[in-house]
Formats: C-alpha cells, sequence, structure tokens
C-alpha cells in the first residue's frame, strides 16, 4: 500500500517564466539563427539530462568558476547540435554571455496544486526531495505550496545528492514508513527514477514533453501529475 508521494521540484513542480526556449531561441535570433521556441523544448531536455547527472555528480556550488563555465559550455553545445545547430566556439561564447542576462521567474506547472490536493485528500504523505544547496522554504511559501507538503529534503539537509540513496531514505525516515510505500515522481530517469528505486522506493518518470518514448523504459511514465491518481488507484 502507497503512503507517500514524494516529488522533484525543477521542471517537476516548478518550471521557468518565461519558458527556457523562448529565451534561448531570442538569443539565437540576435546572432541570426531563426528558430522556433518549441522546436528548442526537447534540446534543452537533453542539455538538462547532461547537467544534472553533472551537479549530482559534483554540486554547482563546489565547482570553480572556470568549471561552472565549461559546464555551462557543454550545456550549450548539447542543446545547439540537438537543435541542428553547429556549436562553433564563436557561437558558445556569445551564448554564455547572453545566458547570463537571462531572468527568469520561478512558476507552478497548472498540475501542480490540483495533484497535491488530490492526493492529501486520500490521506497520503506528500513530500519534496530536491537537489538543492539551500532553504527553499521562502520560495515555497510563496509559491503558495509550503503547506501543501508535509516533507522537504533537499541535499543541502540530507548531504547527499540524488541519485544518492542517503536523500531518499532521509525522507523516509522522517515520514516513518517503509520504502516501498513511497513512490517519487522526478523528470530525470537516471536521477531521479533509478535514484528512487535503488533506495527501495518506486520511481515514476514525469515526461511531459514525451522525451523519453523510444528509450524502452519499463517504469511508470506519466505526461502529467494528474495522471498519478491513476498509479494509486
Amino acid at each position: 500500500m502507497i503512503k507517500a508521494v514524494f516529488f522533484d521540484m525543477y521542471n517537476t513542480l516548478i518550471c521557468y517564466d518565461p519558458p527556457r526556449e523562448e529565451s534561448q531561441a531570442k538569443a539565437l535570433k540576435n546572432f541570426g539563427f531563426d528558430i522556433k521556441p518549441e522546436a528548442l523544448a526537447l534540446p534543452i531536455i537533453a542539455g538538462d539530462e547532461f547537467f544534472y547527472e553533472e551537479n549530482a555528480r559534483l554540486p554547482l556550488a563546489k565547482r570553480s568558476e572556470e568549471e561552472r563555465r565549461k559546464l555551462w559550455s557543454k550545456y550549450e553545445m548539447i542543446m545547439l547540435e540537438e537543435a541542428g545547430i553547429t556549436p562553433t566556439k564563436e557561437l558558445l561564447g556569445l551564448m554564455l554571455g547572453e545566458m547570463k542576462n537571462f531572468k527568469y521567474e520561478m512558476v507552478l506547472y497548472k498540475d501542480v496544486i490540483p495533484a497535491l490536493t488530490e492526493i492529501k485528500k486520500k490521506g497520503l504523505v506528500t513530500g519534496l526531495i530536491s537537489n538543492v544547496d539551500k532553504d527553499i522554504t521562502a520560495m515555497l511559501e510563496k509559491l503558495k505550496i509550503f503547506s501543501l507538503l508535509e516533507i522537504v529534503i533537499t541535499s543541502q539537509d540530507a548531504g547527499f545528492t540524488k541519485p544518492h540513496p542517503e536523500i531518499f531514505q532521509a525522507a523516509i525516515k522522517k515520514a516513518e514508513i517503509d520504502a516501498k510505500e513511497a513512490i517519487y515522481i522526478g523528470d530525470q530517469y537516471k536521477i531521479d527514477v533509478l535514484g528512487a528505486n535503488n533506495a527501495g522506493m518506486s520511481g515514476v518518470l514525469l515526461d511531459r514533453m514525451d522525451y523519453y518514448k523510444n528509450n524502452g523504459i519499463k517504469e511508470p511514465r506519466i505526461r502529467s501529475l494528474q495522471q498519478i491518481t491513476e498509479l494509486l488507484s
């Protein structure tokens, strides 16, 4: 029996406003590339996959300025290649310069509050497990979901990043349940889904853009948080 539902944060519960594909498309247009924002949605996910795996290996905050620059350069390179654009050294330098000027607000996906509310109605524990090295209480309160999350565990709290089992186990311990009684929902297959599975939980992939449709993934894969109730029925 499932007693708790835990979530990843970035690109699962919250997203960027304006969308990153709009910012990237706008920057590229400044350098002579006329590409529609929607054409960058999947390339950005490919870049995210690289970034989150690297951040799990060594958090951004623990890297030198030069290491961070190389990481973001590689991110842009992957995104551009996936979009069919040759990532020349000059273009990468220009795009990195533009990235510094990107201004974002973090906002909720529209399906978040309805999903959390429905889960709580079922009497289940709700929680968040995120690779973030700062206190996110104020942000969660601003987004009006702090009161809907009974447990919040960050890598700063646990001392470990996903996919290490310790961060998932810290949430399980706080919920006072067995790992097999919890599911974890996230947008990254290796970091979120396999990480949760290795900790004894049941990982669920949130694939909003259908990025993983041809990857042969055996774990549950959903396109919206509104599908969670189907997993709990």
